[in-house]
């Protein structure tokens, strides 16, 4: 028995020094650090605003930043990490991490400078919703990461705040400080080079708004023979509304289709979607269940109910949501070890409620597709949200939909 236990110990050590000779140095690029974002144009008029090497748009409510990374020649895994607190707003927003293609000759700070205007499309596949998907000179971001802002995370969190000290509930033994996201974007490499933008949009209307820190983690492989694959990112579509663009509720009405190419030398194609629900009212779409359908060239390849059931974990980081009292029966422990039931009042938050693919506070992780089999031409993706009903007043109901694909060139 001792000899095993020598022998494990001796295996494990060799594994650890075997996986630590595989990986260089891992380098950590800061991208934000203590990075307002927030709804101010007196301070942010519209057009574009530079702070430092910080270009904000939207009177302040995009954050763009160009970075400058190594070329890396061996297997590279990336990962992205995004801290934040309120800095005073109480709500939860939609958040959008992005990288700006390079070979978009047009991006968003020239629509936002006035420089240009996003191409001319086909309105009746696309209706009035601009830069969604490529045009002439133009391709749309991709999203590193889509996220939520929990409501008042960090701002309202101290044990006397006089907004959330009597809303916290007895199993919660602290507000969070701050909500954190980490995510795999290894497959977005090749976009983070030369000299990329990258991008934090938050959908906040207060002059508060929220502190941000983004940072990328770059892990690279010191094995001589684990060299990094070409890979090739496409975009296809993005419907959040960064610079000049409105709620998308087209959903409502259409399927929207993309036409793509695959080229002869691709391989190991992959589709990535994101999807989340919005429409904050009572049956809004953010608290409906409905079903996304993806299909390719009338093929289906995915059909599914974006929906989380788990937004009541994410209580601690939501010391501002709304709070309401419900009574049910309640069965209990009483008086010496007798089981009992009474009526109680008990508290449900609005960010307890289940959602359209998000929580208050949650990322969102990205669908795969693997399209193995696809052959190389010409191709159209078709998106349906059939059950997705259309703005009405102030019942702004839309989907926030991103897709590219990730190929591997031969």
């Amino acid at each position: 028995m001792k000899r095993l236990i020598s022998v494990t110990i001796l295996l494990v050590a060799f594994l650890q020094l075997s996986l630590a000779q595989r990986t260089k140095d891992v380098i950590n690029k800061k991208v934000f650090n203590d990075t307002p974002i927030l709804f101010n144009p007196s301070e942010y008029p519209n057009g574009v605003v530079e702070k430092g090497d910080i270009v904000y748009l939207g009177n302040g409510r995009i954050a763009l930043k160009k970075i400058d990374i190594p070329k890396f020649t061996n297997f590279t895994n990336v990962e992205i990490k995004i801290s934040l607190v309120s800095n005073g707003d109480p709500w939860d927003k939609s958040g959008s991490c992005f990288v700006i293609p390079a070979e978009s000759g047009i991006n968003m700070i020239d629509i936002a400078a006035d420089r240009h205007v996003y191409p001319q499309q086909d309105t009746t596949l696309y209706e009035h919703f601009k830069g969604i998907v490529r045009g002439e000179n133009y391709n749309p971001t991709v999203e590193l990461m889509r996220f939520m802002t929990p409501f008042g995370v960090g701002h309202f969190s101290a044990d006397d705040d006089s907004t959330s000290a009597k809303r916290r509930p007895v199993y919660v033994d602290g507000w969070a400080k701050e909500v954190v996201w980490t995510q795999d974007i290894t497959d977005l490499l090749s976009l983070l080079e030369s000299d990329a933008y990258v991008g934090i949009f938050i959908d906040t209307w207060t002059p508060e708004g929220y502190i941000v820190d983004l940072e990328l983690k770059f892990t690279e492989s010191a094995l001589a023979c684990d060299l990094r694959p070409e890979v090739h990112v496409e975009p296809l579509i993005n419907t959040n509304y960064y610079i000049g663009q409105s709620h998308p509720d087209i959903f409502s009405r259409r399927d929207v289709e993309i036409a793509f190419n695959i080229p002869e030398n691709a391989k190991n194609v992959r589709l990535k979607y994101i999807t989340t629900g919005h429409g904050g009212h009572s049956g809004g779409d953010e608290f409906r269940p409905q079903k996304n359908i993806l299909s390719i060239d009338g093929e289906e390849i995915l059909n599914f109910t974006p929906w989380r059931t788990d937004c009541a974990s994410f209580r601690r980081f939501n010391p501002t949501s709304g709070v309401w009292l419900r009574t049910r029966p309640m069965a209990y422990i009483g008086r010496g070890g007798k089981r009992e039931v009474k009526e109680i009042e008990e508290p449900l938050a609005s960010s307890d409620l289940s959602r359209s693919n998000w929580c208050p506070g949650s990322d969102v992780t990205p669908e795969e597709i693997n399209l193995q089999v696809i052959k190389p031409g010409n191709h159209t993706l078709t998106i349906s949200i059939p059950e997705s009903t259309p703005i009405s007043d102030d019942k702004l109901n839309h989907w926030l939909v991103s897709a590219y694909l990730v190929w591997e060139i031969l």
